[in-house]
């Protein structure tokens, strides 16, 4: 058996417009979008941003993000936080003891985000 693509169902929260600006910004390229679901991609990667609110649900939903420059990314993270256009939380990267260095992001969700660099 063979799985080619796994792409996750990530709720926009309350304010699906905002939600699509900021993936734009971090990175992410809007492939499709319609009134409730938007089909965003960067590299090989990509996922569905769903016009969907359930805050207790936001505030437990976590993926990763494996990434090559965590401190470019970080750079472009603290660039937008600096702006205050998004309610996002981040903190700086940092080694875990499961060795992996990762960015945790929250979202304007509310959904948290592992950006992790890629183990060598």
């Amino acid at each position: 058996m063979r799985a080619n693509k796994l792409r996750p169902f990530i709720p926009s929260g309350k304010d699906y417009i905002l939600a699509q600006h900021f993936f734009e910004d971090l990175g992410f390229e809007k492939i499709y979008s319609d009134d409730g679901l938007s089909i965003f991609r960067i590299g090989e990667q990509e996922f569905f941003l769903q016009n969907f609110h359930n805050q207790e649900f936001q505030e437990n939903y976590m993926l990763e993000l494996v990434v090559e420059d965590l401190d470019g990314w970080w750079s472009h993270i603290r660039t937008i936080i600096l702006s205050k256009k998004y309610p996002v939380k981040a903190k700086e990267p940092k080694m875990f003891p499961w060795g992996k260095r990762e960015i945790n992001l929250i979202d304007p969700a509310g959904v948290c985000w592992h950006i992790s660099e890629e183990v060598k």
